[in-house]
């Protein structure tokens, strides 16, 4: 086929007769013009024109669907206004107004609250819900000889104004964030500041930075507060999503960018599906593709870094002057359609649905400020429910609205309407403070019923609510991959508290090391760095920590709400097979051995009476209390005491693990055993490492009651 045949046939497929200017094999004509245009976009792509440029618009005028009454009707569209608390039959259990509303539902079903969590359930559960830990045994101790009437509340109080709150809260929204440490896709280039936006959420969560001012921030801080460099930080925010830096197109790579920007601004903080808007009307939202790309208009000022350079830390504009944003026919960067300006979604703007921003001088346009003042309005309809359910979620397990962020006509209703709103009108009475929000949840009685029991009345419970839908008990819920290591660590006594700074790289099992690009994990040189906090550790798009990635943590690629909660074989064998498992497991037997009581010293032997060739020069090992170790053991990773058959059962084990590993007559160094200068039986410290290994892979590890 020749060049002229191929161009007929690729550009005029119909064959649709045409005025020619240069014959072809065929005879037909092409024009000259046409044909060098299309051989040099053959070869360079289509153009593109961005959107400071202004091409001839081609596209129809604006044509969107009208917002009906029955869009506004939605649940989560309707005006945000208090509902009053509803009167219940038992007095008895309401401790604050959410139980009102819970007791409400229950009783409708002829239900009651479930009877109060046992207190080491109850420091366990709150630990691990505000800070993320585990409780120490001091701390277990303390709590229970506290006898005071505000010893529950004191404790939420002292865990709350813990650093640890903030580390494990701000993991909560890096998630609906997308945050990590590198931009993903084909090459996955690190973005060496972008921490800076982590340790800044950590900070806003421990200082108790107002919600409305933790989001605007995110969106304008650097509009809002031009002077303060945190605020700066802030909108970390927005540029914390993946990036190509490496595309041909800059005015693909930005269209891209706005694009995922402005999705995540509608998931993140409106709860609403926005993706989709960005190629045509949402299909059953009352989100129009012109709605999208008002929205996205609020940031086209944005200043994008040069091609094979990361963005950067924090969002940046060109300048003060407005630049035209257009919608872009089908999500087409080729494409360009009608201009817009910047507006609020309609079907929940009860105001001038196109604001007047005032730019700021020199540095930018001053949109994104009147958007951030938009969305944290009092009397929002979607920002407060959206927040209010995702605390909700992390105390109970599962959110009021089962689809945290999806709140259009395709996700769940809210199992509890009224108290959604209740909370979410609470918030703004509680000058927004999320602290004080999570003291109200967790002081409810709700939050402090036991997930399990027996007996008739909890067979009836089960059955009447077996879902759990109406909060007749507590759920269960898995540690998440991250507070799975940290508890770990915290057990064995290895966990390292420095906090901030760049993410730390521990070492990876060879099994994964051996797949990877040079320099693709450079471990950190200072070990003591290794065993930091999990929120700490570097996040990389395109390799995840293995205990994480089995662990369900999400891909950073898109804002998650809620990660899903899977049962499967690597979880077991990361558990019990993997060097750090085995190492934590070795630190704690090491720490229990030297704290436990000694017996009287005994000479360490080997099967035959003899002792070993390695141990001829050793003192005699001294037998520490196996009670006192097993009981210690399960205090620092349960958080409770052995039963009796548990004690009974763990010394059992002790027995004969050690007696096997005698027979096999091993070297010291073949063992996995304690240090040498705890002074026990390596034997026996080998058999008490496989327990504490044991104890980590027990389902009540890695499960909150």
């Amino acid at each position: 086929m020749s060049f002229m045949t191929f161009w007929r046939r690729r550009l005029n497929p119909t064959r649709t007769p045409i005025r020619m200017t240069h014959h072809s094999q065929q005879g037909e004509r092409l024009p000259v013009r046409f044909l060098l245009t299309a051989s040099f976009l053959l070869f360079t792509g289509l153009p593109a024109s961005s959107e400071e440029k202004k091409p001839p618009n081609l596209a129809p005028p604006i044509k969107e669907p009208a917002i009906t009454a029955k869009d506004r009707d939605h649940w989560a569209f309707r005006p945000l206004t208090r509902p009053e608390t509803p009167r219940v039959a038992n007095e008895a259990q309401v401790r604050n107004d959410i139980d009102r509303f819970i007791l409400q539902r229950l009783e409708t079903a002829d239900l009651t609250l479930a009877p109060e969590a046992s207190r080491e359930t109850l420091i366990r559960r709150l630990s691990f819900d505000l800070t993320g830990l585990p409780p120490t045994p001091k701390e277990i101790d303390a709590f229970l000889a506290d006898k005071s009437p505000d010893a529950y509340e004191r404790l939420v109080d002292r865990l709350l104004d813990s650093k640890a709150y903030g580390e494990r809260w701000a993991q909560h929204w890096l998630d609906v964030a997308r945050f990590a440490e590198s931009d993903g896709f084909e090459h996955d280039k690190v973005r060496k500041e972008a921490w800076r936006y982590r340790d800044w959420v950590i900070r806003a969560f421990n200082e108790d930075m107002p919600y409305d001012q933790f989001i605007r921030w995110q969106i304008a801080g650097d509009e809002l507060a031009p002077d303060n460099p945190d605020a700066r930080l802030a909108t970390g925010f927005l540029v914390a999503g993946p990036d190509m830096p490496d595309i041909n197109l800059p005015e693909e790579r930005r269209h891209n960018v706005l694009n995922e920007m402005t999705s995540t601004v509608g998931s993140a903080i409106l709860g609403l599906a926005f993706n989709c808007a960005q190629c045509h009307d949402h299909k059953y939202d009352p989100v129009s593709q012109a709605d999208f790309y008002r929205t996205r208009a609020f940031f086209s000022n944005m200043a994008i870094a040069p091609k094979n350079r990361s963005l950067h830390h924090t969002f940046s504009e060109k300048g003060a002057e407005p630049p035209v944003a257009r919608i872009w026919q089908r999500g087409d960067f080729r494409r360009p359609g009608s201009e817009v300006r910047p507006g609020f979604l309609r079907v929940v703007s009860q105001q001038d649905n196109r604001p007047a921003p005032t730019p700021i001088a020199g540095k930018s346009t001053g949109r994104r400020a009147e958007l951030a003042r938009w969305l944290t309005r009092p009397d929002h309809p979607l920002t407060q429910r959206v927040i209010a359910n995702r605390l909700w979620l992390h105390h109970f397990g599962r959110g009021l609205v089962g689809t945290p962020n999806d709140f259009g006509t395709q996700g769940e209703e809210p199992t509890h309407p009224a108290l959604l709103d209740w909370l979410a009108t609470e918030l703004p009475r509680q000058g927004w403070s999320l602290k004080a929000m999570h003291r109200l949840l967790v002081n409810s009685a709700a939050y402090r019923q036991a997930g399990s029991g027996s007996g008739k009345s909890w067979t009836r419970r089960l059955a009447a609510d077996p879902d759990n839908r109406l909060y007749s008990r507590m759920n269960r819920q898995r540690l998440s991959g991250e507070a799975v290591r940290d508890a770990m660590l915290s057990a064995s006594g290895r966990l390292n508290r420095k906090a901030g700074g760049p993410g730390f790289r521990p070492p990876l099992p060879r099994a994964v090391t051996v797949t990877l690009l040079k320099n693709q994990w450079p471990v950190t040189k200072d070990e003591t760095e290794h065993y930091r906090r999990s929120v700490y550790l570097f996040a990389r798009r395109n390799l995840r920590y293995p205990m994480f990635e089995v662990f369900d943590r999400p891909d950073a690629l898109a804002s998650c709400a809620q990660r899903n909660i899977s049962t499967t074989a690597p979880q077991s064998l990361t558990l019990f097979n993997s060097e750090f498992s085995l190492e934590r497991a070795r630190d704690l037997a090491e720490s229990i051995l030297a704290a436990a009581p000694r017996s009287a010293a005994v000479p360490a032997t080997g099967p035959d009476g003899v002792p070993p060739q390695d141990a001829t020069d050793r003192k005699p090992a001294s037998v520490p209390n196996a009670a006192k170790a097993i009981t210690l053991a399960y205090r620092r990773t349960l958080g409770r005491l052995p039963t009796p058959a548990e004690l009974k059962t763990g010394k059992a084990f002790l027995e004969s693990q050690s007696t096997a590993l005698r027979k096999e007559n091993r070297q010291t160094s073949q063992l996995a055993a304690a240090a040498a200068e705890s002074g026990v039986d390596p034997h026996l410290s080998a058999a008490f490492t496989d327990y504490c290994l044991a104890l980590f892979n027990l389902n009540e590890f890695v499960y909150v009651d």
